[in-house]
């Protein structure tokens, strides 16, 4: 099969020259990434590819869980063992970069113009001192998922195509026993999920503010439009009975369960929905805001080559590299595990615009944002503690959102300086 080498577009090809040329025996390198059974089916399917073209070189999958990930690349990495290419979040690049896990990629196979060329804008957060440390496969956004049989049971027509379209549907679709327990939302909520990315970066926004300097050094969400935002968000819950925090313990399975009307999420979620048997569900793109803006959220896991390949494995880590991020790739990554291809060219087919499932997401790539985060996990605890202030100790959205700005600004700060 030669649909790949189409596809590079200059990338690699004079390193599998090389390779091919130097190669005195047959190369191996570990491939590692977090255990999600879509992603690790794409990979297989990838694999099996690339090894077809280039039969000196095996490439090995490890996975592991993801509460597991981070810690088993970071200790085997400095004793010289596990992946000669690696999959990290993008908000981890910082971390992995600082502790010397990865190497640039190397500029005769992956240029730097041609690369700001044929991504996506977002993925220039990528480049430092003029090289690129990592690449996508595939981008995320998020989207609205709702659920069909529920909205046509309520009457409803269709989705919420503004907030307060939303607002009204789904506090229709919550249901309650005689004891005025909820048995089902309107709308899943969570922000250990995704929604710390709705409410950072469309919400904020829809409410006429931003939620930082343009370097994402500096938290400027501290004033009327993010306490609109915050305010919004807690009154799904608060005033209008729509949803409630840890229902179901998390978003997506109250939704897979058929018990809430609709779900923020990326997509990511699209395989495990598809998988869902008796769940009838649809998407669409995020509601806009009360002017009419729409915003998103767009994210990514990046692959980068290890400081522990050298030699023949690093240029046979760049080779693969360069081939799962063609863009035959990254058509396989969306048909099969639902992420969406981290080129223009491979995204904004009229097949893929049109698909009434991909469609939404690539649509809202458009319009989309990228968080540069410092500490994912820290900075989403900041929003999780500022609804659980507002939730259990009464404190008005102004007061929350404010010890909520100081507490983020001290973790860029402390980055930063």
């Amino acid at each position: 099969m030669k649909i790949w080498k189409k596809n590079l577009t200059g990338f690699a090809l004079g390193a599998g020259l090389a390779l091919g040329a130097t190669a005195s025996q047959a190369v191996e390198i570990e491939y590692w990434q977090y255990f999600f059974e879509a992603r690790v089916n794409a990979m297989d399917t990838l694999i099996e590819m690339f090894e077809a073209e280039n039969p000196d070189i095996t490439v090995k999958q490890t996975t592991f869980p993801y509460a597991d990930y981070r810690t088993k690349v970071a200790a085997a990495i400095p004793a010289g063992e596990g992946p000669d290419v690696v999959q990290l979040f993008y908000g981890w690049l910082n971390d992995y970069v600082e502790a010397e896990l990865i190497t640039p990629l190397p500029l005769d196979v992956f240029p730097l113009e041609q690369i700001r060329a044929e991504f996506f804008p977002m993925v220039q957060a990528m480049e430092k001192d003029g090289q690129y440390m990592a690449l996508p496969t595939a981008v995320r956004s998020l989207a609205l998922f709702y659920n069909t049989r529920l909205f046509e049971e309520a009457g409803i027509d269709g989705p919420p195509t503004t907030l307060d379209e939303l607002v009204e549907i789904a506090t229709a679709l919550t249901k309650t026993d005689a004891s005025g327990n909820i048995t089902q939302v309107g709308i899943a909520t969570g922000m250990n999920a995704q929604d710390h990315h709705w409410w950072r970066e469309v919400l904020v926004r829809q409410m006429g503010g931003e939620p930082y300097t343009g370097d994402y050094q500096t938290v400027t969400y501290n004033n009327d439009a993010g306490v609109a935002a915050l305010q919004f968000y807690a009154d799904l819950q608060m005033t209008h009975g729509a949803t409630l925090a840890g229902f179901m313990d998390e978003p997506q399975a109250a939704f897979k369960a058929g018990r809430a009307g609709m779900l923020i999420d990326g997509s990511f979620r699209i395989g495990a929905l598809d998988k869902t048997r008796g769940l009838e569900w649809a998407v669409t793109e995020l509601p806009a805001g009360p002017d009419g803006m729409r915003s998103n959220y767009s994210s990514y896991w990046v692959n980068a080559i290890t400081t522990k390949a050298e030699g023949e494995k690093a240029e046979a880590a760049a080779l693969f590299l360069a081939f799962i991020t063609t863009d035959a790739a990254m058509q396989i990554w969306l048909d099969t595990v639902g992420e969406l291809p981290a080129k223009p060219s491979a995204a904004l087919t009229e097949q893929n615009s049109n698909d009434p499932v991909f469609g939404p997401f690539i649509r809202g790539l458009a319009y989309a944002h990228t968080t540069t985060f410092v500490n994912e996990s820290a900075q989403r605890q900041v929003l999780m503690d500022a609804m659980q202030r507002m939730l259990l100790e009464d404190q008005s959205a102004t007061d929350s959102m404010a010890v909520a700005a100081d507490a983020e600004q001290a973790i860029l700060d402390d980055y930063y300086d």
